[in-house]
This record gives structure tokens, sequence and C-alpha cells, in this order.
């Protein structure tokens, strides 16, 4: 009986001490889930994301083992210790406190407001850019000032004491404790990229110090005879000479024209004593883009009336600031006949403060018997005595300015003029075609008087041939139509007509004009055939020669390959 007693006693304390293990356990459990939900719970999020507070999340509460009136009462996963039974009274006032609990909580969750979830703006799409006319340009943006520079201002100054306060344990290194160097955050690749680019500005270098060595070197025969003013010897300031006059040397030799002779040496034999230039670009012709056509290029009115017609007075010229690539083809289809004697393109100019200059002195001519006629006055300013301006064509079907000048072009060969220069300034700041129109008008108006006056008094045609001559300033050894060709008039017979001489000269010349257009409307498609038969047998020479230099390098000729012949038996004999 004792013994029964006694393991009751201790199975009973057996199962109270489980049991007070158990409720331990889930004490200790219980704090821990608590905390991660309170965690859970208490993070920040973003207003847009947040959960309103009479949500499901937030009417969860996990209760304190501490707490009797949160307690749940039973839970599958917590056990429970088990209590004794308990009484009315105790358990109707622990009701009472839950319920009163209970309460309070649901008053406070009611009290507090509800938060809306924010809505997103909607965006006006009207105010959008039209992607179908192409990227709009943001330069309105960038320069209405829209950009807060004050904030960034600030924000910059927030970064830089951020970064001059991160290292102050470390002596203001400007680093984080714990943050890498700089260098740390260079691959290996860009490493090698930029010891390459230290050794190639240190070749760079190197190269330019010993090219301006090099270049104070002193001179040879012939750069000592071009260059008496910097002799040779040793010294700092005559080292500096040399260097400055080398690198002059080689800055002109792209401003300079290609030669130093832009024209070949006059032949004596030649009947054309005077050398006209004359410009291409909006002179001769005209070019213009449009969308519906692209490239087009026009011909001037007369330009083959006045090349044609003036090419037996002048050795003619074509001066252009095109480059050869452009205008050599333009050239070809304006002129097929190659009345231009001599065409002259961009390489030919001169660089000069920045504009292209055509440089008469490198023509190799008499510059008192040439002519240029251009549009820009900034062409030819270095020599603006010698030329005649003319305003730009710009494509004008019904214009004659460049005929025009024939009359007068044609005069200056008829007198001889010693020096055009002089010609030329009488007409400064005037319209050229119109004042000798209206100067022309006065002298025969006066030799028409004269000529009636020496009828009058029986005067033959020699009188007033020097009379005309000594109006004019010439003698008659000067004059181009003295000795008149086969058919034609004599000159003081004409004179004694009332004809002047330049009346004379145009006649001489319109039939000369004449005969010329026949022997081109004759002979003209013979011409250009027998032209493009030469110039393909040409290009045939040189595409063979240049096959059989290269070819050479590698296969030598068939003499070169031929064998020594064996020597006779006679020769045996004889030897």
């Amino acid at each position: 009986m004792m013994l029964s007693r006694a393991a009751a006693r201790s199975a009973t304390g057996a199962r109270a001490a489980s049991s007070g293990s158990c409720y331990a356990r889930a004490s200790r459990s219980l704090p821990a889930v608590w905390t991660r939900g309170m965690a859970k719970d208490n993070k920040q999020q973003h207003p847009r994301f947040a959960k309103p507070p009479n949500s499901a999340a937030h009417k969860t509460s996990y209760p304190l083992a501490s707490d009797p009136a949160t307690t749940p009462a039973s839970s599958p996963s917590t056990p429970v210790r088990p209590s004794a039974p308990k009484d009315p009274a105790r358990a109707h006032a622990q009701a009472e406190a839950q319920g009163a609990a209970t309460s309070r909580a649901t008053e406070r969750q009611q009290q507090q407001p509800e938060l809306e979830p924010e809505s997103e703006p909607i965006p006006d799409l009207s105010k959008l850019p039209d992607l179908t006319q192409g990227i709009p340009s943001t330069l309105e943006y960038e320069t209405a000032g829209t950009t807060n520079r004050s904030s960034l201002a600030s924000a910059e100054e927030e970064v830089a004491s951020a970064s001059e306060g991160g290292g102050g344990g470390g002596g203001g290194g400007g680093r984080a404790k714990g943050e890498l160097p700089a260098s740390a955050y260079i691959s290996s690749s860009e490493r090698r990229r930029q010891k390459v680019a230290n050794w190639m500005f240190s070749l760079a270098g190197l190269s330019i110090v010993g090219g301006t060595v090099y270049l104070g070197r002193d001179w040879d025969e012939d750069d000592l005879a071009k260059h008496p003013e910097v002799p040779n010897g040793w010294g700092l300031t005559l080292w500096w000479n040399r260097v400055t006059a080398r690198l002059s040397e080689t800055m002109t030799y792209y401003q300079e024209p290609a030669f130093e002779k832009l024209l070949p040496d006059p032949d004596p034999s030649f009947e054309r004593p005077y050398t006209l230039c004359i410009s291409m670009e909006d002179m001769l012709v005209h070019s213009e883009w449009t969308r519906e056509h692209g490239w087009r290029v026009a011909k001037r009115p007369g330009v083959d009336y006045f090349l044609h017609y003036l090419s037996q007075y002048y050795e003619i010229v074509l001066f252009t600031t095109v480059p050869f690539a452009i205008a050599e083809p333009l050239v070809r289809k304006l002129d097929p006949y190659h009345f231009i004697m001599w065409p002259l393109y961009r390489e030919a100019t001169k660089y000069k403060d920045g504009e292209v200059v055509k440089d008469l002195s490198y023509l190799n001519r008499d510059l008192s018997k040439v002519i240029i006629v251009d549009t820009s006055a900034l062409h030819v300013r270095d020599q603006p005595d010698n030329a005649i301006i003319l305003p730009k064509w710009t494509g004008d079907p019904k214009d004659t300015e460049l005929v025009s000048l024939v009359p007068f072009l044609e005069f200056i060969h008829t007198m001889e003029y010693d020096d055009v220069r002089k010609v030329l300034k009488s007409f400064d700041g005037k319209h050229i075609p119109t004042e000798f129109a209206r100067r022309e008008a006065i002298a025969r108006a006066a030799h028409n008087k004269r000529i009636e006056a020496s009828h009058g008094k029986g005067s033959k045609g020699a009188g007033a041939l020097s009379w005309l001559s000594s109006h004019l300033g010439l003698k008659p050894s000067n004059m181009s139509l003295m000795v008149p060709p086969g058919g034609e008039e004599n000159p003081a017979e004409a004179l004694a007509k009332g004809k002047m001489l330049q009346d004379i000269a145009r006649e001489r010349g319109i039939r000369n004009y004449l005969a010329l257009e026949e022997m081109i409307r004759t002979n003209g498609e013979k011409w250009l055939k027998e032209e493009a038969e030469a110039q393909e047998k040409l290009q045939k020479e040189a595409m063979k020669n240049m096959q059989s230099s290269f070819s050479g390098w590698f296969v030598k000729s068939g003499e070169e390959m031929k064998p020594e012949s064996a020597p006779t038996d006679g020769a045996d004999k004889k030897t």
C-alpha cells in the first residue's frame, strides 16, 4: 500500500514536470514568433505599396505567454499546460477582462483613419512629341533652365563633404573605412591600354624633339643658295632660324600653287599676244541642287560664241577654284573642241588668309598682256588691275552680260595696247560694256564729222587714216589691220567711207568666226571620233606598259631568259 502510493506520487510529479517543460518551451518560442512578426510589420515600405491598416495583416496579433487574457485556449502546434478546475467566479472575471481588452483593441482600430491607396497619375498623351516626323531636338528644353542647378550644387556639396568626412579616422585620406582604392576598379585590359597610350605619347614627344633637332641641320648647296639670309653654322639662333625656314617651306607647299610655272613658255610663232583668263563657276556655268532633280549644271547663254569668237584674238585660259576631279568632266563637255588652251584648276590657286587666290604671277606670262574675268574680287586681289569683275550668273536664260564684253576685248586686241592695265584702269568703277558703248558713240560722231570735213576739202583716205591714228594715240605701224588679207577692203578706203577701225576688225572677226563654225559643222563629229580613238589607244598603251612593268618584277624578259648559243665549229677552228 505504501509502495503504490509512492509510485502514484512519483508518476504525478513526472507528469507535472513534463507539463511544466512543455509550457516553458511554449513560453520561449512564442516571443520569437512575435518578434519576427513585428519586424515584418515594422519594415518601411513605399507608401504606394503599403497596405491599409484595416487589412488582415494589421488585424493579426500574436499572443504573449504572460498575458492570460490574450493567450488562445488551444493551438495544434503549441502545447498548453493543463490547468486544474477553476473557480466559477474567477473564470467569469477572466472572461470579462478578456472581453474588455478585445473591445479596447477594436475601438483603437476604429479610431485610426483608413489610408486610401495612392492612385498613379495618368499621363497626358497629347503632350508627347510626334516621332513620325523625326526625333525632336532637346535644345529648347536644355536652354529653358528646367534643370534645378541649385539642388544639384547642394547635392554635389553633400557628396564632397561626405567624401572628406568619410576618411576622418584615416588621416584625411578621402576614402571610407573598408573602401577599396580607385585603382582596384580598373580592369587589366584598361591598364594595358593606358600603358600603351603612355608609350605612344612618349614616342610622339621624342619624335617631335628629334624632328625639331633635325630641321635645324645645316643647308646643302642648293638650299643655301635659296636661303642666303640664313647661313650655316653653330649656334642656337642660327639653328632656330633654319628650323623656322624649313617649317615655312613645308607650310607654303600646301598653300602655294602646285608648280612655279603654271603655263609653258610662250611660243614665238603664236599669233595671239594677249592672254584671257576666265573663271568657270557662276561665270560660264551655274550649278544648283533641288530635291526633284538633284544636281544640275546650266551653261550660260553665249558661252560658245564667246569662246569661239575670242579664240582668234586671245590665248584663252580657264582659271577655276574647283578641284580637278570635279571640273575636268565639265570642261570636256563644255569645250569639246578645245578652244580653251590651258585649263587650270584648284591645284593652281594659292591659299592666303583663309581665301583662295588666283595669283597671275605664276602664269609665266607678261602681266601687261593678261586679263582675267572673274566674279569675286577676293580671287584676284593680288592683281586687281588685271581684273574685270562681273556679277555672278544665277541661271537667267536671257543673260547677255558675258557676250557684251566681246566688243571691248576685241577693241583691245585691235588697238594692240602695250599695257592692258592702263585701259582697265580707265574703266574702274564703271560698267565696262555700257561705258565702252558710250565712248564708241562719241568717237563715231567725231569720226563722221571729220570725214565730212575732209570730203569738203578733197582729202583722201590716207589723211583720214592718219587723223584716226593720231586721234586714238596710235601709230600706223601699231595697228593690226594695216595690211588687209586677200579679198578684203583696204583700210584707208574703208575709213574714207566712214568706217572706224573697230568696224573693220569686227567684220574680219565675224568672217573668221563664220568660217570656223562651218568647219565645226562639217568636221566636228570626225574630230571628236578621232580624239576618242586616240585616247583609247593611249589608255591601252598605258595599261600594257603598266602590266609589263609589274610582271618584270617576277618574270625575266625573253632576251634575258635566252641562253647563250654554243660556238660553231668554224669558230672553234679559228680559235
